[in-house]
């Protein structure tokens, strides 16, 4: 079994007053401080905090960590390997941290976040001591801002440090130790019983069409991610020359943004462009590439549950007797700040393969994990009625989706159910204020009118793909809709 986590989002300035303790403490002596007691004017003090920076959620708590690493170990406590798809920080974080303390110096910053990471990192390696734990890093796992780092930066460094010792096996730890440093990427041989497996981590954020250096350096800098682009596919030839598997992870996904696209009203068939999570399509094109090779593409974001697949156009390498698609899943957060209730994903996988069997989605009761209850929410298999989560069975599932422009069918109405992890009303009747909706209401209305556009999503990662599958029948969800 593996377990999947992401966009965790710890929150070390919850209760305020226990920030001057955690500057002056190391990461190991933060357990003891932040599973105190709640200082009495808590509530008062975080919500201050909250208006200062204009924050639109909350993120993870300390005790929802606490309560999901139990909920983790109690369905699995010695999982094959767990894997965490980036996003450790909470959002805004450098706000929260300079509006604690005002005086405070980049380096001193660089230092709290890099300390944050490590707290999250020993957590986790104290709840599974025995299972090798592999990290991304998201767009909010910053030194300085979020969406914004620099390479080879002091952070970076830092936190290969922390994620090192997690790996467990030396020639992992010294991987880590010897690339991560640069931008965040590194190539790790996946524990036996798997077989000639291999997992590709990158830090993404480099790709982000948001993306800065610490400096506000304009994004027009490519630099970086053609560097990573260039590594990964040497990666990835070294792979298919040694019959390797390879799942890769990384935290922004390619592809589309459909609730960004709708929300700032591009109308794709009039010739407006989608907004894609990436600067380019060169992510994606790569992984389309080598479906001999990748069996899995991991990511998180945004904070769903859902699938990507990514096809070989070309089919230039397809396996015999396979479809020359290759999986995307993108694992659900631990974070409610959008609404959602926070979920974690265990999985099956085939050690020979490297294909994910099946898995299951376990959710929380609540969002602040207190007394909360952890219950089992869908599993893919008995859910989708396919044998694994496979280029080809995925392909056929999203085939589906396309081929069920009303979102009325068995898996369909499943994959919207289960989009959203917990108690999300499942229509829109009520909601007569468009212009005050939740983020939550925002992605249901979306996804109830736009269904087919979801579905073009999924299937195709590249804008053109996208617009084609879109605007093949002109439906009218893919007119612009009206900001809510």
């Amino acid at each position: 079994m593996v377990l999947m986590l992401s966009d965790i989002h710890l929150d070390p300035f919850h209760d305020p007053a226990r920030f001057a303790q955690l500057r002056s403490t190391p990461a190991g002596g933060w357990a003891a401080i932040l599973s105190a007691p709640a200082s009495p004017h808590q509530a008062a003090d975080f919500a201050q905090l909250q208006a200062a920076c204009n924050a639109r959620g909350t993120d993870t708590p300390p005790a929802l960590l606490a309560s999901s690493l139990r909920a983790e170990q109690a369905r699995q406590p010695e999982p094959l390997f767990v894997t965490v798809s980036g996003d450790l920080l909470a959002h805004q974080f450098d706000c929260r941290f300079h509006a604690l303390a005002p005086a405070a110096t980049a380096a001193e910053l660089s230092t709290f976040a890099a300390r944050t990471v490590a707290f999250v990192a020993l957590q986790l390696q104290a709840a599974f001591p025995h299972s090798p734990i592999y990290f991304a890093l998201g767009n909010n796992d910053s030194a300085c801002h979020d969406y914004r780092e620099d390479p080879d930066s002091a952070f970076l460094e830092s936190v290969a440090g922390s994620f090192a010792p997690a790996a467990l096996s030396s020639a992992n730890r010294s991987a880590i130790l010897q690339t991560y440093p640069q931008i965040g990427d590194v190539n790790l041989i996946l524990p036996a019983p798997m077989q000639s497996s291999r997992l590709i981590i990158l830090q993404d954020l480099f790709q982000s069409s948001h993306y800065a250096g610490c400096q506000g350096a304009a994004a027009a800098d490519t630099a970086a991610a053609d560097q990573q682009i260039a590594w990964l596919r040497t990666q990835l030839d070294a792979a298919r020359a040694a019959h390797q598997q390879v799942w890769i992870m990384a935290h922004i996904p390619p592809g589309i943004d459909v609730y960004r696209t709708f929300t700032t009203a591009r109308n794709v068939c009039a010739g407006q462009d989608p907004a894609e999570f990436l600067r380019s399509a060169d992510l994606a094109r790569t992984i389309e590439a080598y479906p001999d090779v990748i069996r899995l593409a991991l990511f998180g974001h945004t904070h769903m549950d859902e699938f990507r697949v990514f096809p070989d156009y070309t089919e230039t390498h397809a396996p015999s007797g396979t479809s020359a698609v290759v999986p995307g899943k993108l694992v659900p957060s631990i974070s409610p700040v959008d609404g959602n209730n926070p979920a974690f994903t265990i999985a099956q996988v085939d050690p020979g393969t490297a294909v994910v069997k099946d898995y299951t989605v376990y959710v929380a009761g609540n969002q602040t994990g207190h007394q909360a209850v952890w219950r089992q929410e869908y599993t893919y298999s008995s859910t989708y009625h396919l044998p694994n989560l496979s280029g080809r069975s995925l392909a056929q599932l999203t085939s589906s989706f396309l081929a069920d422009p009303s979102g009325q069918s068995p898996a369909s109405r499943s994959f919207q159910r289960y989009f959203y992890p917990g108690p999300l009303a499942s229509s829109t009747a009520g909601i007569s204020r468009p212009g005050k909706l939740s983020k939550a209401e925002k992605i249901r209305l979306l996804e109830s009118i736009a269904w087919p556009l979801y579905a073009c999503a999924m299937a195709n990662p590249e804008a053109s793909n996208f617009r084609a599958c879109a605007c093949r029948t002109k439906p009218a969800q893919a007119a612009a809709m009206p900001n809510p």
